[in-house]
Order: structure tokens, then C-alpha cells, then sequence
């Protein structure tokens, strides 16, 4: 009877412990972290009025962009804007 008692808890801590790994293993192996960051991204129209943006993104997906305000310029007609990926917004 006492053997039986012993055998039976060893099998429910084994049991409740492998469940507490399978509920907590995300947060364990950093899983359950969220991939989320922002960046600044000046747009520029074709009229070369530039407005800085910041995106915002989750899992390497656009969740959102909002214009910062007051980041804003004008340029000149002839102005030519240097960067290669001008309007490209991704989160890789």
C-alpha cells in the first residue's frame, strides 16, 4: 500500500511537472516575446515635401505608421532625394 501511494504521487508531480514545462517552455525559451520595434522613415512626395513617419512593426508586419509632428521640410524644386529605397517601408 505504501509502495503504491509513492508510485502514484512520483507519477502525478511527473505529470503536474511536464505540464508546468509545456505552459511555461514559451516563456522559458523566449518564445512568447513579442518581435516588435519602431523606426523613423522620412516620405517624400513628388513635389519634395518630405514628412518623417514612425513604423511600427510586429512579426516583421506594418501594425502602423504615424506621422511625427513638426518633422517636416520642404526642399527645393531641383532637389534630389539620395537614398535608395526613397518610399520603402518593411519591417525585415
Amino acid at each position: 500500500m505504501k509502495t503504491e501511494k509513492i508510485i502514484i504521487t512520483a507519477a502525478l508531480l511527473i505529470l503536474v511537472g511536464a505540464l508546468l514545462f509545456l505552459v511555461l517552455k514559451p516563456v522559458l525559451t523566449g518564445e512568447a516575446v513579442r518581435d516588435y520595434k519602431t523606426y523613423t522613415k522620412a516620405i517624400c512626395d513628388e513635389n519634395n515635401f518630405c514628412q518623417d513617419y514612425e513604423i511600427a512593426c510586429e512579426n516583421k508586419q506594418v501594425v502602423g505608421i504615424t506621422p511625427i509632428s513638426g518633422a517636416n521640410i520642404q526642399h527645393l524644386a531641383d532637389w534630389e532625394d539620395p537614398r535608395i529605397n526613397k518610399s520603402e517601408i518593411t519591417c525585415e
